[in-house]
């Protein structure tokens, strides 16, 4: 499965309001639409992960992950924040961009770690970066997943 299948525009949002780490995590879990018992239980689980090690990855790039019980299938979304922001990662430079992954204990497609595997894979191309910088619309991105994802 390709990513592009796997977002919709309403789970992309290009002007993340954040200054933390703390209300960006918040700001991505509203994204999926859930009621609001369910974003508190994600949010507690994604900051339990980053609490491990940042899934900061550098190049200005996030990945938050986790799996929950919040969530019956795999769940993305997409932010960006164009002034970036510290987010730990691990070359310490301001992160622009956040790809939030959330899935079950258990997926029957099994797609958690290839998801991963493919959004990092489709971030290292360099041109990538400036492209998520200069979308005007969800879109777009979407647009871009089509053209350059796996």
């Amino acid at each position: 499965m390709r990513l592009r299948e796997l977002f919709t525009a309403d789970a992309v949002k290009l002007d993340l309001q954040a200054k933390t780490k703390d209300d960006l995590l918040q700001e991505m879990v509203t994204l999926l639409g859930l009621d609001k018992k369910s974003e508190a239980t994600l949010f507690k689980t994604l900051k339990r992960r980053e609490s491990l090690g940042s899934t900061g990855i550098g190049h200005g790039i996030a990945i938050p992950h986790c799996r929950t019980l919040v969530v019956n299938h795999l769940r993305l979304a997409y932010g960006r924040n164009v002034g970036g922001m510290d987010f730990n990662a691990i070359d310490d430079a301001p992160v622009h961009h956040f790809f939030l992954i959330v899935a079950p204990p258990l997926e029957v497609s099994n797609q958690y770690l290839p998801v991963l595997g493919k959004i990092a894979q489709f971030c290292k191309d360099p041109d990538v970066a400036k492209q998520l910088l200069a979308l005007k619309e969800p879109s777009d991105f979407l647009e871009l997943l089509n053209s350059k994802a796996p």
